[in-house]
C-alpha cells in the first residue's frame, strides 16, 4: 500500500535499525513541527484482524451449510464476508512477515521480500475494492426488494447475481493490479478516491430513499391505527438513527483511508499532510474495525442464519 515519506511495510523491516513503537503522543515531522501520532500496536492489530477473520469465516460457512441462504441477497452478504476476510488475513500475513523480519526470525532476499509485498498488496486492495463493491451491492439490492417487491426474484435472479459477483471480482483484481503497479501516479489515487465517494453517495442515496418511503408506509399504517403522530415520529427516528450509523460506520472507517490518498495527491510534502500521513496503520486497524462490524450489520441479524450459525458451532463441539 502506498505510504507517503517511508518505505513499503516489509521493504523497510529489512533494516537492521529497529523503529520505536510509540505509544499517542506527539511526534515531530520533517519540519520540526509537533503533531499528533496514534501507534496502533502489533498485538492489538493482529488481535483485530484474528477477531474478524474468524467472525467472517462463520459467516461464510454457515451460508455455504444452510441452501435457504443461497438466495442472491446472502451471496452479496457471503462475497462481503469473504472480501473482509482476506482484507483481515492479508494485513495479518504482512503484519506477521514484518516482526519476524524485525526479529531475525525469517531470512529473505530483498527480492523475494518486494515480491511477497506485491502479492499481498494485491490481495488487500483488492479485497478492499471488492468489499466496497458488495457494501453497494447489498444496498442495490435492498432497494430493489421494495421498490420492486413484485418484481424482484424476476430482476434479481441467483445467475444474475453470480455474473455480478464475478464481474466484481475479476475487477477488483485487475484495478488492483493496476493500483499497485502504478501507486506513485496521481491519476491512479483520484480514481480510487472518486470510487470511494461514488460508493459513499450511492449507499446513502438509496438508504436515504428506502427509510423515506419505510415512513411512509409507517405513517399509513398508523393512520389507520389512529396513532399517526407518535407512530410516526417513532419509527422515523428509529430509522434515522439506524442509517445514520450505518453510514456514520462506514465513513468513519473507510474515509481517513482514502483522506490518505487523497493528501498524498494534493499536498505530500506540507507538514500538517506529514502529521496525517504518520498515522496510517491506524487507518488500516479501521478497515480491519469495519471488517469486524459489517457481519453484525449484514449478517447477524438475519435469524436464519444465527440458528445456522449455532448449528455450526454445536457441531465443531
Amino acid at each position: 500500500m502506498p505510504v507517503q515519506g517511508s518505505q513499503r511495510r516489509l521493504l523497510g523491516s529489512l533494516n537492521s535499525t529497529p523503529t520505536a513503537t510509540p505509544h499517542l503522543g506527539l511526534a515531530a515531522n520533517q519540519t520540526g513541527a509537533r503533531c499528533l501520532e496514534v501507534s496502533v500496536p502489533d498485538g492489538l492489530f493482529l488481535s483485530l484482524g484474528l477477531v474478524s477473520l474468524v467472525e467472517n469465516v462463520l459467516v461464510v460457512t454457515a451460508i455455504a451449510k444452510n441452501r435457504n441462504l443461497h438466495s442472491p441477497m446472502y451471496c452479496f452478504i457471503c462475497c462481503l464476508a469473504l472480501s473482509d476476510l482476506l482484507v483481515s488475513g492479508s494485513n495479518m500475513l504482512e503484519t506477521a512477515v514484518t516482526l519476524l523480519l524485525e526479529a531475525g526470525a525469517l531470512a529473505a532476499r530483498a527480492a523475494v521480500v518486494q515480491q511477497l509485498d506485491n502479492v499481498i498488496d494485491v490481495i488487500t486492495c483488492s479485497s478492499m475494492l471488492s468489499s466496497l463493491c458488495f457494501l453497494g451491492a447489498i444496498a442495490v439490492d435492498r432497494y430493489i426488494s421494495i421498490f420492486y417487491a413484485l418484481r424482484y426474484h424476476s430482476i434479481v435472479t441467483l445467475p444474475r447475481a453470480r455474473r455480478a459477483v464475478a464481474a466484481i471480482w475479476v475487477a477488483s483484481v485487475l484495478f488492483s493490479t493496476l493500483f499497485i503497479a502504478y501507486y506513485d501516479h496521481a491519476a491512479v489515487l483520484l480514481c480510487l478516491v472518486i470510487f470511494f465517494l461514488a460508493m459513499l453517495v450511492l449507499m446513502a442515496v438509496l438508504y436515504v430513499h428506502m427509510l423515506a418511503r419505510a415512513c411512509q408506509h409507517a405513517q399509513g399504517i398508523a393512520r389507520l391505527h389512529k396513532r399517526q403522530r407518535l407512530a410516526h415520529q417513532g419509527f422515523g427516528l428509529k430509522g434515522a438513527a439506524t442509517l445514520t450509523i450505518l453510514l456514520g460506520i462506514f465513513f468513519l472507517c473507510w474515509g481517513p483511508f482514502f483522506l490518505h490518498l487523497t493528501l498524498i495527491v494534493l499536498c505530500p510534502q506540507h507538514p500538517t499532510c506529514s502529521c496525517i500521513f504518520k498515522n496510517f496503520n491506524l487507518f488500516l486497524a479501521l478497515i480491519i474495525c469495519n471488517a469486524i462490524i459489517d457481519p453484525l450489520i449484514y449478517a447477524f441479524r438475519s435469524q436464519e442464519l444465527r440458528r445456522t450459525l449455532k448449528e455450526v458451532l454445536l457441531c465443531s463441539w
